[in-house]
């Protein structure tokens, strides 16, 4: 039986002024006004071009993110692999618009890629198609509608970046993962990954989609996907999570007056989540599975649900995957018990990466239960520790 209450495995990583420090930032992302003003006072410094690097990368810059470029995520891709925790590179910039920077953007994955082709600490890579393509562009596609002369090669442009980094996973070895995002661009993204996964998943799994199972249509589509799988003869890769963007999809539906794509409640996000999980484990002969999971419940259920199929915890096929920053009690635990573990570890400057970090601290806030679950965690090994 893991315990996921062993604080001492969990934060064998953190110094004492670490723990301190994570302690205090959990506060913080757990008072929803301040991250409110947060969030605001980011947008206006932002915009007028106020200095604030320095303060972003001394906070919430340093709990989420592993650093400004690869060289400096080293040292924690290797004081991660001390504890067989393995990690996920993702240069997470989003959001773009010109051309130039999703060639950039492109660029800097495919160094991603050739590096994790090279450290076994690294097994996988993962990047959101915001990075190469313009949202609008995007959501045009996924509503089907007839794209301009100049949009359809735009477009061509966009699926080329994202073949050409799948084509660097496959020669590298390297598993990358198709992040899921908004809603109403999810179409475009899915068609993508479903077009990568049909070329590239042939004798083994390069190409992974993302399943965000706190929509109403994902447990329906992911037994869409195994279906195509059995019936076209490839190996099918996906991520599951919750999702992300909760509080926008909910209040865009109320805005535009359509039905919310979003579960109503958490007890029916963790049934299709489980649900789903319990489906890729019941078709693994064609499918590889990362569970992406805060959720302690969850996760002890995907450990049950191996053993009674008597699946091995190394098996590569099943990898547990947690936020760098967050759940270490979950990741670290499961790790020591020798299952397969991956820190979802982003990198990128500072100001590219703060969607990412206004994210997490929303999640966190809205999360109260699993705020509250990683205050008490921390408290109890600072007691352990003897830390006022």
């Amino acid at each position: 039986m893991i315990n996921f209450e062993d604080t001492e495995t969990a934060f064998a990583t953190k110094s004492n002024a670490q723990l301190r420090k994570a302690y205090y930032m959990f506060k913080m992302v757990a008072n929803q006004s301040l991250v409110s003003l947060g969030k605001m006072a980011t947008s206006i410094a932002n915009t007028l071009g106020l200095p604030i690097k320095s303060l972003v990368k001394k906070t919430v810059y340093e709990q989420f993110v592993g650093g400004e470029n690869i060289d400096e995520c080293e040292k924690i891709i290797e004081l991660l692999a001390n504890y067989n925790v393995k990690s996920l590179l993702d240069y997470s910039v989003e959001g773009k618009e010109t051309e130039q920077d999703f060639e950039h953007t492109k660029n800097r994955l495919i160094d991603t890629i050739r590096f994790g082709g090279k450290h076994e600490a690294v097994p996988f890579a993962v990047f959101k198609v915001t990075g190469l393509a313009r949202f609008a562009l995007l959501e045009k596609v996924s509503k089907g509608e007839l794209l301009s002369e100049k949009e359809t090669k735009e477009w061509l442009k966009a699926k080329g970046r994202v073949k050409e980094i799948c084509q660097q996973a496959h020669e590298n070895k390297l598993a990358v993962l198709i992040d899921a995002e908004e809603s109403w661009i999810q179409q475009a993204i899915d068609d993508l990954a479903e077009e990568m996964i049909r070329h590239y998943n042939r004798e083994r799994v390069i190409v992974f989609n993302t399943l965000q199972m706190y929509r109403v249509d994902r447990l329906g589509y992911l037994k869409k996907l195994v279906d195509l799988a059995n019936k076209e003869n490839f190996y099918l890769g996906v991520k599951l999570v919750r999702g992300a963007y909760m509080e926008k999809e909910r209040a865009r539906a109320r805005q535009m007056g359509y039905p919310s794509p979003i579960q109503p409640d958490k007890e029916s996000s963790d049934r299709d989540f489980d649900a789903g999980v319990e489906y890729v484990v019941e078709n693994l002969e064609k499918g590889r599975l990362v569970a992406g999971s805060h959720n302690q419940e969850s996760c002890r259920k995907l450990v049950d649900l191996m053993k009674n199929n008597n699946i091995e915890p190394s098996d590569h096929r099943i990898w547990f995957s947690q936020l760098y920053g967050m759940s270490d009690h979950l990741s670290f635990n499961l790790a020591k018990a020798g299952y397969n573990v991956v820190k979802y570890l982003p990198f990128g400057p500072v100001k590219d990466t703060l969607p990412y970090l206004i994210r997490r601290a929303e999640e966190n806030t809205s999360a109260s239960g699993q705020t509250s679950r990683e205050l008490l965690l921390i408290q109890k090994e600072m007691r352990r520790r003897g830390i006022d």
